[in-house]
């Protein structure tokens, strides 16, 4: 048997029993995915919802805390958090007060609102930077942030790295082949424009790969995540992410950071415990309760900037903004996110329960003799099935495991544990314990007795 693989006949097998046991222990599920077919696609409300692991999906009634309660009966301990949504937590109990203090008082208007100025006080005191716009998704912010960026230096062409994850923006869908030739992702959807006309990708913890995407003076911004988190988890080498930054200063172009999943690494995110210095700031996901809201941040000096292409520029829609961005009842979340569940009590709490599952993770992976790598930073930790960890996406993308992926995951959620679906990463909450963290330990230990005997 491999080091760092099982067989492929004991994956199967074992992948057939847990689809069984599934099956099993939810019989509403399977009627609910059966009624399903009939208004969704693939029988859920969002298409990707259908990549779950289960051979149904898992129909939640609930979800509180740490757990989620699905329509069978089964209370699950939730270390997915809807991929970073509801990283603190769903529903903590200062959201639950806001959105009952203020539910009855509207939630959009379109207009400014005095708990915006508090927001951004707040947002400035937290990522250091004084200027900010409002959007409902990181999606939206990371396409509006190119659009800026493009109108502010007359340049078409942006840098982003292989196997970055920036939403749903039509121009990062672009990866590098096996040859190293940049490509439009094939599976994306009714794509019309090559995207290699003016998207530039190279490997994260490339230097000289940058140096010569940038070389030209062509390039409006480079976009990255500060850790690569959906390609499997890559950590930037020391040094990187500061000779990014210098770099981008030489050749004239913004350094934008998407922190929407890496907020998990501190009060301030990465940026902020790193001291790195972006000229805009992209978060969303967690900042608004788990509810859509988003926003970027950006220096004076980008800011005035902006305002001045926006004032030379002729009247009409400039494609930036959307109608229920900044509304009421999202900046009143975001305000008690900030204030009152995003502490550093709370981050101490998930940072000790993202040590102990992967410490744990690690001595059960040793202990069946397995040469897997536990990636972590901050909340966030990983399983990839390599052993070392990925210095750029192309390595990172090599560690998968598509048929033992979701075999491991099925077994994890049939033993009252969940992931995130996609690949083998999860999430530390303020509402997790160390009970729940020895649970997961404990499934992941059985999970693999049982795929090594099938």
């Amino acid at each position: 048997m491999s080091p760092t693989s099982l067989p492929a006949d004991h994956v199967a097998r074992f992948h057939a029993i847990e689809a069984a046991r599934f099956l099993a222990a939810h019989p509403r599920c399977v009627a609910l995915h059966q009624q399903a077919q009939r208004h969704f696609l693939f029988g859920v409300p969002l298409h990707w919802m259908a990549d779950a692991p289960s051979p149904v999906p898992l129909y939640v009634d609930k979800a509180q805390g740490a757990r989620l309660f699905d329509v069978d009966g089964h209370a699950i301990i939730d270390f997915c958090l809807g991929d970073t949504g509801a990283m603190f937590g769903h529903s903590p109990a200062a959201i639950a007060r806001t959105l009952a203090e203020h539910g009855a008082f509207g939630a959009t208007t379109m207009l400014p609102s005095t708990v915006a100025l508090e927001v951004a006080d707040l947002l400035e005191q937290r990522f250091g930077l004084p200027m900010w716009q409002f959007t409902a998704t990181a999606s939206d912010a990371n396409r509006f942030v190119l659009r800026w960026a493009r109108a502010l230096t007359g340049r078409q062409h942006i840098v982003v790295f292989n196997g970055c994850y920036h939403g749903t923006v039509d121009d990062v869908f672009v990866d590098l082949d096996a040859q190293g030739a940049a490509h439009t992702r094939p599976s994306l959807l009714g794509q019309v424009h090559d995207l290699t006309t003016t998207t530039r990708v190279v490997e994260f913890n490339d230097l000289d790969g940058l140096r010569a995407a940038l070389a030209a003076g062509d390039v409006a911004c480079v976009l990255t995540e500060p850790v690569l988190t959906n390609i499997g988890m890559v950590l930037p080498e020391p040094g990187f992410l500061e000779a990014v930054r210098a770099l981008t200063r030489e050749h004239d172009a913004l350094l934008v950071m998407d922190e929407t999943h890496t907020i998990s690494c501190g009060p301030g995110g990465y940026c902020r415990a790193n001291d790195l210095q972006p000229d805009v700031l992209v978060l969303g996901k967690p900042i608004a309760g788990g509810t859509p809201g988003a926003a970027y941040g950006f220096t004076t000096q980008v800011g005035a900037r902006m305002q001045a292409v926006k004032t030379a520029s002729p009247p009409g829609h400039s494609g930036i903004g959307t109608t229920l961005s900044a509304g009421l009842l999202t900046l009143r979340l975001m305000r008690t996110m900030l204030a009152d569940v995003m502490t550093e009590a709370a981050y101490a709490q998930m940072f000790t329960i993202a040590n102990r599952v992967a410490d744990g993770l690690e001595r059960v992976i040793a202990n069946h003799g397995l040469r897997w790598t536990v990636t972590r930073i901050g909340a966030r930790c990983e399983v990839q099935f390599a052993p070392k960890r990925p210095r750029n996406g192309s390595e990172a993308r090599a560690a998968f495991d598509d048929a033992l992926e979701p075999a491991l995951q099925l077994a994890l959620l049939n033993r009252g544990v969940l992931l995130t679906p996609f690949h083998n990463m999860l999430l530390a909450s303020p509402a997790h314990t160390e009970a729940d963290a020895d649970a997961l330990i404990n499934a992941f230990d059985d999970a693999l007795t049982g795929l090594k005997n099938a």
